[in-house]
Formats: structure tokens, sequence, C-alpha cells
């Protein structure tokens, strides 16, 4: 069924209305929760608590006038893919140089789901180098003035020394994870301007390109890493990066249907294609693609960061095209992160927001940094925070990894998202699990206190936040 995000079937008077005459809201706070036992998992961004699970059985106190979060199963939105962050090849080489013990302690803590694990469950991997790599590279470098048509040059190796390995890793802690490949640019033979930075893929090389990625997702699969799905070019409207590649929605619309459509379709690569991976101040760039049917035929849905734009954008494409499915790919935290204002920023737009606007997946900027954000390209980020900070085997939690743990860890891949009411300064969203299970993420948007109630069928939870804190209620 769909339903608008932003707009609320159920507003919250209504919903306080409709529970006046609930006998657990004649009094001030029921000394427990009716119904159901649930979890509580709390972030306050003074630090006091960070992801930890609370004493849920505790008596809490609200007003009779407390606002009503009505959680409501039967409205269902999309399924959701995972949360995560993108395994940079700066975060591999990190991973990879630690020491047997404290890399598996961090790939288990990451990636598991049990315990206080944090189960991440989506990563973006770069195709070639992003940014965030300690030097520029494609999988088929050629000297100057030479190409190779033919593709005989092309290798994996410059993966096989960190990421190969760390992906390997990962995949025996959890072999069904999602994972999401995307170029930075194509081998700068291919481009117009012969170099890393910015430029055009030539047409004449389409069809080799094409192959490219094709031969790049056999390889992976190969080394027993399949590729859930790629996005044909991170950021194609901006070329200021390296390395990086300009690409309209034009040119991707006929790369695509002329091109890797076919040669996906012609190979039996089951692998998604998606288009954009850029800001949501462009909308306009992947319904173009849409609107070209022979392009659109190959194409599963966009990809969007948030650098520009509003997240609200985001689900205005769900509506024109809701055929077409959304994922959110990339934001970062700008070292050295600023806990108080990045929790409740990044919650609300990316946690709440993204799956709010009907995106599959959320995945954050990126996975591990070092110190002093040293591990990149001429000219790459060099503020770009780690979700985790890596010293040799030290690690220090950053609030990318608070961020996605709230929903990492009880949003598994296939929960459904289901309707929710907002009350004011009550950013939410709900889901149901592949399990049963019900998951509301609720952040405080205000600068004090706020008691609330949430309720779901018989369930009433009687709880509060402090200013701008995250819970994630489990029941």
């Amino acid at each position: 069924m769909r339903f608008p995000a932003q707009i609320l079937p159920i507003t919250a008077a209504i919903a306080s209305l409709l529970l006046s005459c609930r006998s657990d809201d004649a009094t001030t706070g029921p000394a427990a929760p009716s119904g159901p036992a649930f979890e509580f998992w709390l972030t306050n961004t003074d630090k006091s608590v960070l992801f930890s699970q609370q004493n849920s059985s505790a008596s809490v106190t609200v007003p009779t006038s407390a606002p009503v979060i009505l959680v409501d199963e039967s409205q269902t939105g999309q399924t959701m893919d995972g949360f995560g962050g993108a395994l940079t090849g700066a975060s591999a080489q990190l991973i990879n140089a630690m020491g047997g013990t404290d890399q598996a302690a961090l790939l288990q803590e990451l990636f598991g789901t049990d315990g206080s694990n944090i189960g991440i469950s989506y990563l973006r991997i770069s195709i070639g180098s992003s940014d965030l790599d300690d030097h520029v590279f494609s999988y088929d470098d050629m000297p100057a003035g030479s190409t190779d048509t033919a593709l005989v040059h092309f290798t994996l190796d410059p993966d096989r020394t960190a990421l190969i390995p760390v992906l390997k890793k990962i995949l025996a802690i959890n072999p069904s994870i999602k994972i999401l490949g995307s170029p930075w640019s194509a081998p700068a033979w291919m481009k117009t301007n012969g170099g890393s930075i910015g430029g055009n893929l030539k047409p004449a090389f389409y069809g080799v390109y094409a192959r490219y990625f094709v031969k790049y997702i056999q390889q992976m699969k190969s080394e027993g890493i399949a590729l859930d799905a790629i996005t044909i070019q991170n950021e194609p409207l901006y070329g200021g990066n390296n390395p990086s590649m300009l690409m309209s929605a034009d040119e991707q619309a006929y790369f695509i249907k002329t091109a890797l459509g076919p040669a996906f379709s012609s190979a039996g690569i089951t692998a998604k294609i998606i288009v954009y991976d850029h800001n949501a101040d462009r909308t306009d760039y992947p319904m173009a693609i849409y609107r070209d049917s022979a392009a659109a035929r190959y194409v599963d849905g966009a990809a969007f960061h948030l650098y520009g734009g509003n997240i609200a954008d985001v689900g205005n494409v769900h509506y024109s095209y809701p055929d077409k499915n959304l994922y959110f790919t990339e934001y970062w935290v700008g070292a050295p992160g600023n806990f108080a204002s990045d929790i409740p920023w990044h919650v609300k737009n990316l946690i709440i927001g993204a799956p709010n606007n009907w995106c599959r997946n959320v995945i954050e900027w990126n996975l591990a940094s070092d110190p002093t954000q040293s591990i990149h390209t001429p000219g790459g980020c060099s503020q770009c925070l780690g979700a985790v900070t890596i010293s040799g085997n030290a690690v220090t939690r950053n609030p990318a990894y608070y961020i996605i743990a709230h929903a990492s860890k009880f949003v598994r891949p296939g929960s459904v998202r289901i309707q929710s009411t907002f009350p004011a300064g009550l950013a939410n969203v709900a889901f149901k699990t592949p399990g049963g299970k019900r998951v509301l993420i609720v952040l405080n948007d205000t600068q004090t206190r706020q008691s609330f109630k949430i309720v779901a069928g018989s369930l009433t939870i009687p709880t509060g936040l402090n200013a701008q804190a995250v819970g994630t209620y489990v029941w």
C-alpha cells in the first residue's frame, strides 16, 4: 500500500483522542508497559549513554496529555535491504593492518548480530579507486596514449592486498550481506580528457566500458564476492574529485540502453543497475532516464546523496515512478565530528528520513579512517571521519557508528517499513522484521526532554527521551 511519508494518515491529536478511553491513559503513567516485553536502546548526545540497552521494565511516568506515536502495521511501505557504510580502500587498508585478534573482534562487532554487535548489513565499495584510497587506480590502467579495448590487462590486483581479504572475512561473518559497487571513474584512456579528474566517457568506448563492468562482477564472483548492485557513476555531475567522471542523464541513458543493459543481459549478470548516485536536488536526472523506456527497462532504481536538496525530494521520485526503487548511498561526517549535532541530523535525515521517503537502504560515508584522515588520493577528502577511527589496533567509535547501529542491529534485511504517526518534535520510523518483531526508531528533535507514549495494538509503552536523544524500541 502506498502512503505519503510526510503526510500523517492519523495525526497525533486524533491518535490521542482515539486513545482517551483506554484505561492506561486515565492515569499519570502505569508502573510498567502493558502487553509484551520490549527492548529499549538509547544514545544521548552528551555521551552519557552510547547505544546502550536500558531497563525496559522500570516504572515510567508520563502525563495524560503526553504525545502518542501510534504504530499501524496494516499500512506498509518498502522492504529494506539494510543499513551500513562504505568499505573504502582506506577502511580496508586500516582493518587489514590490524592484528588478528583485534581485527576479528572489530569485524564481529561491526557485522555480527548477537550481543552488543551492531549487525551492519549493507556495504558500498568502489569499482576501482575512490578518493579514499592511497592512490588512484582502475583495473585496466595503460600508459598515456595506449588503449586496451580487449581488456586483456584487466586485473583485480589493486584490491587483492586489502579490500578482497577484508570482504572475505566479512562474508564469513555475514554471508548474506549486500554489496553495492560504485565507480568514481572509468580508466583514464576511455575518457575525453585522458585523466583521472573529470572528463567524460568517450562514446567509442561505451561497449568496452560495459564489458569492464561485466568482467569486474564476474571476477569478484570468482573470489566468492557477489555484487547485489552497481551504480554507473559516483556523483556524475561533479568532476572535481580525484578520481571523478562527468556523465549527463542523456549520456547515462544512452550508455545503459546501448551497452550496459545488453551486456549484462548477454552475460547473465543479475546485479541491479542503479542510476544517478548524487544529490537530492537533481531528481530530474533519474527521472529523465526513466522516461527513456529503452534504458529504463534495465534500471532497478536510483541512488541519492544529501549534500544538496532535501530528503523529501527523494520521496517525490517514488510517487512519480513507484515501480523504481530508491537507495541512499552516501553522506559524510566531517572530522573531527560534532557528536551533539551529527547524531540528531543524521538520524533525522538518514535513518528516519530516508526510509520514510522510500529508500531501501542507508549507507554512511565511510566505515573507517585513521586519526588524521591521511589515507586519500591527491586532492581527495582529507576530513572524512570514519564510523570508527583505527590507530594500530586501537578503535574509537565515532558518530556514524552509533547512527547506523540504531537501525542496523534491529532492522534486518527483509524488514518492511510500517506506518507511524509523527507528533511534533518526535521524528520516527517504524518497521516489521522478517521474524515478526516491530522496531521503532525515535528522535527527540527538540531542545527539552519529551515524555510520550508508543501505542501498537494492545501494547502501550510510556517512555521519554532527553533533548536530541535517539531511542530504538523493539517488541
